[in-house]
């Protein structure tokens, strides 16, 4: 048997760091063994997945070293490896599914299924299960002909315990009372992740499924899945979450967690997929610095620990200078061209720094604030604008939350998102642009700020904006709270 593993990221977003680690563990499993590693898309959210966020999820892999044997870039006897062109195969096997009766069509209501869950919280219950779902066949039949639109669940146990098995954690029991009547097929005819995960795993010959452990309550939907298909599940492994240094679960609230935002900080590919190798996992002599072609090496599944993995930046960053420390001088010159001082990033900074030059010597001290990953930042770096303090924490905080859902990130878009913020808070674009300024560049005297923004990226302008929060004393969960309603009552 040539083991097979995958990963399946979604197109939804900022590439994750988390997406990098469980890459990487796959990677590592197949080739220790002699066996492939593929790459799929999972884009069946057509209103969040965009192409760019696909080809940053790529680039970004490729960047920290990693490759894969199949994937939709590179193609492969499997294709196609992106599930929005897998349309026709899902259906194929959901309607087996529901011939056999493992499935049924389900007519319910937005507003229906709400006032069953009420019901189920009532009784002391969380999951749906088909009779709690069923409608009279008469309803049903009425329903079909009106033309009503469907969704497509499966069978689950009303009762009693599920196995599963998993490679590090061995038998895990489940109680099926937690287990919803599953979704298979969306109503627009898209697949949800539970089926297509299961479906192209077969017919991708997958083996062996690492994947974190929050999909561990997914398991016995998969199992039973493959049950009704009379196909053999592949062997299961859950690694353990990254975690915050506080052990929270690792978020960009309060850890960077996009990979763009370390490559555009300045960090050394090679450095961070060694850390992300060390999350849960440690060479047979325990030592910390190692590449990629040494992990693979001495790779063995069984040496990761079930612990949370702490991400600790600060610790990334030691490591990342040892990384520094070990090139050349040559090296060291190449790899600065290559990160930020080459032609291609000097002509994009050129037109908006060359109008406030009047010697080259005050070239560095206008674009400074581009070639850092924090800035210097306090209180006071914000004292001198006209609003007060927590009024420019919540412009920030108020801007953050608008710009996280910019699926473009161009200056036109910028622009407009701030203008909507700004309108609906009713302050002046001058004061309320102030403490953007000094977040993104540490001064009001930089060249615009939405300019500045799209030189510097989506992810680490929103770090940026983050961190100038937590500079202004950060913003507890109730204040948060508090927030978030006025925000939702801004309306823009």
């Amino acid at each position: 048997m040539t083991v097979r593993t995958r990963i399946a990221p979604s197109p939804t977003g900022d590439p994750h760091v988390g997406t990098a680690y469980i890459a990487l563990f796959n990677l590592c499993f197949a080739r220790a063994q002699g066996g492939q590693f593929v790459l799929r898309i999972e884009d069946t959210d057509r209103t969040r997945s965009t192409p760019e966020s696909e080809k940053a999820i790529l680039d970004s892999l490729r960047w920290l070293g990693l490759d894969w044997d199949e994937g939709p870039d590179v193609g492969g006897p499997h294709g196609p490896y992106r599930q929005s062109e897998r349309g026709d195969i899902y259906k194929k096997y959901c309607d087996e599914l529901v011939e056999k009766g493992y499935a049924f069509h389900c007519y319910r209501t937005a507003e229906e299924l709400e006032q069953l869950r009420e019901q189920l919280r009532e009784a002391g219950r969380t999951a749906l299960k088909p009779s709690d779902l069923a409608l009279p066949e008469d309803e049903v039949e009425r329903r079909r002909n009106a033309g009503q639109p469907y969704v497509v669940r499966m069978k689950v146990p009303e009762s009693g315990t599920c196995v599963v098995d998993d490679l590090l954690r061995g038998p895990i029991e489940i109680d099926w009372a937690q287990v919803d009547a599953q979704i298979l097929l969306k109503s627009d005819g898209m697949p949800t992740y539970h089926l297509a995960n299961v479906v192209d795993d077969h017919l991708m010959q997958i083996t062996h499924v690492l994947r974190g452990e929050e999909w561990i309550n997914s398991a016995p939907k998969h199992k039973l899945l493959y049950e009704y298909f009379g196909w053999e599940i592949p062997v299961l492994c859950h690694l353990p979450l990254l975690r915050n240094p506080d052990k929270t679960k690792l978020s960009k609230r309060k850890n960077p967690t996009s990979i763009l935002y370390y490559q555009r900080a300045g960090f050394m590919p090679e450095a961070l997929l060694n850390y992300l190798g060390r999350m849960g996992w440690s060479m047979p002599d325990e030592r910390e610095k190692f590449s990629l072609e040494e992990m693979l090496e001495h790779f063995d599944i069984k040496r990761v620990s079930l612990g949370g993995p702490v991400f600790d930046v600060e610790k990334l960053s030691w490591l990342n200078g040892l990384w520094i420390r070990e090139l050349d001088n040559e090296s060291l010159a190449d790899r600065l061209v290559d990160w930020l001082f080459n032609r291609e990033n000097l002509l994009k900074v050129l037109p908006h720094a060359r109008e406030r030059m009047e010697t080259f010597g005050d070239f560095a001290p206008l674009v400074g604030f581009l070639a850092a990953g924090k800035l210097p930042l306090t209180e006071a770096s914000f004292g001198a604008n006209k609003l007060d303090l927590d009024t420019q924490k919540k412009v920030l905080q108020f801007t953050l939350w608008r710009l996280e859902t910019l699926r473009s990130w161009e200056r036109d878009n910028i622009f407009q998102a701030v203008k909507a913020v700004s309108t609906a808070m009713e302050i002046k674009l001058k004061d309320f642009n102030a403490p953007l300024f000094v977040a993104i560049s540490g001064t009001t005297a930089s060249f615009s700020v939405m300019d500045a923004m799209v030189l510097l990226g989506s992810d680490l302008s929103r770090a940026r904006l983050r961190q100038a929060i937590e500079v202004l004393g950060g913003a507890g969960k109730k204040v948060l709270k508090r927030w978030e309603k006025e925000y939702a009552a801004l309306g823009q």
